[in-house]
């Protein structure tokens, strides 16, 4: 048997750590692929939960081993996710969540065809400024480079195969579950979870 693959994407800022942490909340079952990073860990953040924070030489070396199933770089840092980890989880029959950026679900979705892939939008790029000034933790060239990335990552919103634009935190998170339970409901994934509905197809 197994799993159902969710990819999630979004600008920094539009609220895809929020929605994949309720998401999880509700749905203990699901697992949580924690990406490897280059990028300091920020305050309040612990190793191998947020992300397994790693130096640029491991990480290097990581990737030359073909360990990772992607890998991209993201405003200056290097993220990517195990191949090992993920190919286990979903062999399992374990229904596993990708918090990744756009480039990451990209190559995801070349070595997995059948994964899903969700892209959050933020209501406006007024409202991500907002969001991503009121973190207080950037400083105004990181915001406005953040900005501008955030322009460009939109561009690939059509790539996705669910959007969900985060407005209003509750609703965008009934719609990410949704989506989760949409996925576990197609036909293949149904024939296969429990074959014994099915047998029907067999007889004569």
């Amino acid at each position: 048997m197994s799993g159902t693959l969710i990819t999630v994407s979004a600008p920094s800022g539009a609220g895809k750590t929020t929605l994949v942490r309720e998401l999880l909340r509700r749905d203990p079952a699901l697992r949580l692929s924690v990406s490897y990073t280059t990028r300091t860990p920020r305050a309040g953040e612990v190793n191998g939960r947020e992300y397994h924070f790693v130096d640029i030489e491991r990480f290097s070396a990581m990737r030359a081993g073909g360990e990772f199933v992607e890998c991209a770089e993201v405003h200056g840092n290097l993220y990517g996710t195990s191949r090992l980890w993920l190919t286990e989880q979903l062999e399992q029959g374990h229904d596993t969540v990708l918090e990744i950026d756009w480039q990451g679900a990209k190559q995801v979705r070349e070595a997995f065809p059948a994964a899903i892939g969700v892209f959050v939008l933020p209501p406006s790029l007024e409202e991500l400024e907002r969001r991503l000034r009121g973190r207080g933790t950037d400083a105004e060239t990181v915001i406005a480079a953040r900005l501008r990335a955030a322009r460009d990552e939109m561009r690939h919103v059509a790539e996705f195969a669910y959007v969900i634009i985060n407005e209003l935190l509750p609703t965008a998170a009934d719609e990410l579950a949704a989506v989760v339970q949409a996925a576990r409901l197609r036909y293949a994934n149904q024939r296969q979870r429990h074959p014994h509905y099915f047998e029907f197809l067999a007889q004569d």
